[in-house]
């Protein structure tokens, strides 16, 4: 590994540790970790392909460890293929095989160590600097991933079987393959393996509290409305995403009624053009790479299409299991419930604002929002130990 940990934040972590042994443990369980429809969910995006034609995986169970939660190391996880990984030390450089991979290493502030990451539409919004383009159309390139010499390879659930036993077994590479994600939980769930996996703990608790941030503005604003019907279509043939799947659980989440899930559609399938006629839904949701909702011609006299409600969503947004998901779920709030989520992310803003006033009120109390066990005690030994530490290494 090419940075060490120093004897000062050796110091600094035994200050704080020490400065906060009576404050409360966070709790820790199991995780069942997913990342990935990635772009399976939209017809046209980067991984649809790749997702068609992944092989099934093993059923298993991927799991968290304390020492996962705590960024600590050796790390062991369990990854959906059921293949145990082991890291002695904390990645310096990663590879990741998916767009929603790299994406949530942006998000989380792990940039620094990726080193390869595939060049597709959907990573087109990042600084992708001079890594290396790990990409071949809808493939992985193997070579460039081995010329890379990663640490740790990130594999979303996308990636086809194949590719993780080349890059496992014959590259002799740390994969850690992540299960499909089927729900923002399950994202939110990826946010906090991959900050375990890359040592960037803090930065996607952050990143978390921002997507939690984000919902409770969606939550607040769907207190007192009612649950309109929609139609969410992929393609001119019909297709679209019934109940288990990614983009179903964003439409439930952003207040919506699913006429796929209504229809009794598990998955992605094709709707019978009459059953969307029937149930007439009032909205039609699509994704932005499309310049026209791609409703079927038999499905276009229903009140939707008529009084033109449909939304269009960014499709790296909708598709990708990474954490700017959430603001796939706030675009379609805030067009259908304008005033309420208005209200809903006005009320958050000035709640924000009062605890940042009460935490600067000096009447010592802990404030519900601070970190368990790094009050402004610890914080205030840890940098005295640092400074003193510090000064007598110098």
């Amino acid at each position: 590994m090419r940075h060490k940990r120093t004897l000062v934040l050796l110091v600094v972590l035994v200050a704080v540790v020490t400065a906060s042994a009576t404050a409360p443990l966070a709790a820790a369980g199991s995780v069942a970790v997913g990342s990935s429809a990635d772009a399976a969910q939209s017809a046209g995006t980067d991984h649809a392909q790749s997702h068609s034609q992944s092989q099934p995986l093993p059923d298993a169970q991927p799991t968290l460890t304390q020492e996962a939660v705590s960024c600590e190391y050796p790390l062991e996880l369990t990854d959906a293929t059921g293949e145990t990984i082991t890291l002695e030390e904390a990645p310096d450089s990663v590879v990741a095989l998916q767009a929603s991979d790299a994406q949530t290493m942006y998000e989380i502030g792990a940039e620094d160590r990726l080193d390869g990451m595939p060049y597709t539409d959907a990573t087109s919004g990042l600084d992708r600097g001079d890594r290396v383009d790990i990409s071949d159309g809808w493939e992985v390139n193997h070579e460039q991933v081995i010329a890379t010499d990663p640490d740790l390879v990130l594999a979303a659930n996308t990636t086809q079987a194949e590719d993780i036993e080349t890059l496992r077994d014959e590259a002799d590479f740390t994969v850690y393959h992540f299960s499909e994600a089927e729900s923002v939980d399950d994202v939110r769930e990826n946010v906090q393996t991959t900050g375990a996996l890359v040592d960037e703990c803090d930065g996607a608790d952050d990143t978390v509290d921002w997507m939690d941030d984000q919902l409770e503005i969606v939550e607040t604003a769907l207190e007192d409305t009612d649950r309109p019907l929609a139609y969410y279509t992929m393609d001119e043939e019909g297709t679209t995403a019934g109940t288990e799947t990614f983009v179903g659980d964003i439409l439930s989440t952003a207040g919506l009624e699913n006429v796929a899930a209504e229809a009794g559609i598990t998955g992605y399938e094709r709707i019978n053009a009459e059953t969307v006629v029937d149930a007439d839904p009032e909205w039609v949701v699509y994704s932005d790479d499309r310049e026209e909702p791609p409703i079927p011609d038999a499905a276009t006299e229903i009140t939707a299409v008529e009084e033109d409600n449909v939304i269009a969503v960014d499709a790296n947004r909708l598709n990708q299991p990474a954490p700017q998901v959430v603001l796939a779920v706030t675009s379609i709030v805030e067009e259908i419930h304008p005033e309420a989520y208005e209200e809903a992310s006005a009320e958050l803003e000035g709640s924000t604002a009062s605890d940042d006033d009460g935490a600067d009120d000096g009447d010592g109390d802990a404030d519900d929002d601070s970190i368990p066990g790094f009050g402004v005690t610890a914080a205030l030994a840890a940098v005295l130990a640092a400074l003193g530490i510090g000064a007598r290494l110098r």
